[in-house]
């Protein structure tokens, strides 16, 4: 006899190690951590692991590696590449998620250090850090609910990459729990080691395939005093990257983002507040923001370049926002497109990264590639200029049923990876692999990345028991 999928015998063997509390393996009680926030994606499971402790989190895998169950490590469960769901449904697997790790261990503003368990909230962290009068500059659109565990594990971007860098810049040291159950901490507060081999790295951006992470050791920055933000209207995308390659050297390492959107985005915004109003009305906006911590008079900086900007008729419209709530209305028609085009249902949701001067070329060609291989379907255009990262998603016709837009957004998405990988680009900037692009990734690997990634895999996880089915194809060998 079974329970939902899971033996009687199983069941127990796991609340004897983590208590009834920390076993779910009814349907209701699984159902929110068996599918992500886009929808998209749905999977299975026998039960759900929630370990209060990282004894808790040793003692679950040692019992699932000798019950041969594969572990699906989970975090926030925010992700958009189903890196933390097992849509495989036949697999023996259990989700071990980290959200009863939850608290800030240290925050050190002298040393500007914080540590924190895998999976605390990563707006908690920022806020720990702003309580001490610093920064933690990792900002998402999913920073309500993401966890730092999974920021790690996945490598995550977000806006500030142009000035702070990738998840993995921003991580000082790791504490992993090893396919074995081993327990390897690398926390040391130092800001630079170099004793040999860097082995945190090795976890960051490996998706859940070597191991758990349980705690993570961030670098904090001194919090801003200044910040200036500005919203633009522009004539092109190339217009965009030109004012871009000009504000960093006129405005230096003061700016903390870059962000361009096509003014097509903007219905989308709509979607979820009707009453957003684009600040200007041009082709491609452009939201720019600079930051110091130093007495610094950013609002001159910023105005002397943009004046500049605008005689060239590079900028064609600009609004400075005069307060902090205005800025945040700025914002907040960035994060609202991302948002609407998850409410208006099933798109095409690519991840792209070309070099800077590439970007004006990756979107007049994949526009062109959907106007006359797809006419009917909507391209929307954004993302994170400075780093090269583009967001080109493109939406179905409205009366176009589900079955056939997945059928043809499958399409649509080998052919926009034909056109980035033309221009030598990557197929992912920031989302990661997990299993919706893992066919593609591996197939993309020259012989020798291969051999080096399966050989690496199989000497942490030499059962396959770690996340299986993401990063490697299910099907493949990696030897």
């Amino acid at each position: 006899m079974t329970i939902h999928g899971i033996s009687p015998d199983v069941l127990a063997a796991l609340e004897r190690v983590l208590g009834q509390s920390g076993v779910a393996a009814d349907a209701a009680g699984m159902a929110r951590y068996l599918g992500d926030w886009s929808g998209d994606h749905h999977g299975g499971a026998l039960a759900v692991l929630k370990p209060a402790s990282v004894a808790e989190v040793q003692a679950a895998v040692r019992l699932c590696g000798t019950l041969g169950l594969a572990m699906i490590p989970q975090g926030g469960n925010t992700g958009l590449v189903a890196g933390a769901i097992d849509i495989d449904t036949s697999r023996s697997a259990v989700v071990i998620s980290l959200e009863r790790l939850n608290k800030i261990r240290l925050v050190d503003a002298d040393n500007l250090i914080l540590q924190a368990d895998a999976g605390c909230i990563l707006q908690h962290i920022k806020d720990a850090a702003e309580s001490q009068d610093c920064l933690f500059p990792l900002a998402l659109g999913a920073q309500g609910s993401c966890q730092i565990g999974g920021n790690a594990a996945s490598n995550a971007g977000g806006v500030n990459v142009l000035r702070y860098g990738m998840a993995r810049d921003l991580i000082v040291g790791l504490e992993v729990v090893l396919p074995d159950g081993e327990l390897w901490s690398g926390f040391s507060g130092l800001r630079k080691d170099n004793r040999g081999y860097d082995l945190k790295q090795i976890f960051i951006g490996s998706e859940g395939t070597l191991g758990i992470i349980t705690g993570v050791e961030v670098k904090l920055f001194p919090k801003p005093g200044r910040v200036e933000t500005a919203y633009l209207g522009l004539a092109s995308f190339e217009a965009a990257i030109t004012l871009f390659r000009q504000a960093r050297r006129g405005c230096s390492d003061l700016i903390s983002a870059f962000e361009i959107i096509g003014s097509e985005c903007m219905e989308l915004a709509r979607l979820v507040d009707p009453n957003i109003v684009a600040p200007v009305t041009a082709p491609v906006h452009v939201l720019i923001e600079l930051s110091s911590s130093a007495a610094i008079d950013l609002r001159t900086l910023l105005v002397d370049f943009l004046a500049g900007a605008m005689e060239k008729h590079l900028v064609t419209d600009a609004v400075l926002a005069e307060s902090g709530a205005q800025a945040k209305v700025f914002w907040t028609i960035r994060e609202g497109l991302v948002e609407g085009q998850a409410k208006r249902g099933y798109h095409v949701r690519t991840d792209l990264s070309v070099r800077i001067s590439d970007i004006p070329t990756l979107i007049a060609q994949a526009r062109q590639f959907v106007a006359l291989e797809h006419p009917g379907w909507f391209p929307q255009a954004y993302g994170h200029a400075g780093d090269g990262n583009i967001h080109f998603n493109v939406l179905p016709p409205l009366d176009l049923a589900e079955p056939e837009s997945r059928a043809r957004g499958t399409e649509i998405t080998a052919g926009l990876y034909d056109i980035v990988n033309a221009l030598g680009g990557s197929i992912s900037a920031e989302h990661g692999i997990g299993r919706t692009r893992q066919r593609v990734y591996w197939a993309g690997l020259s012989p020798v990345h291969r051999r080096l990634v399966g050989t690496l895999k199989n000497a942490i996880d030499p059962d396959g028991l770690m996340n299986p089915g993401c990063l490697f194809p299910s099907t493949e060998t990696v030897s």
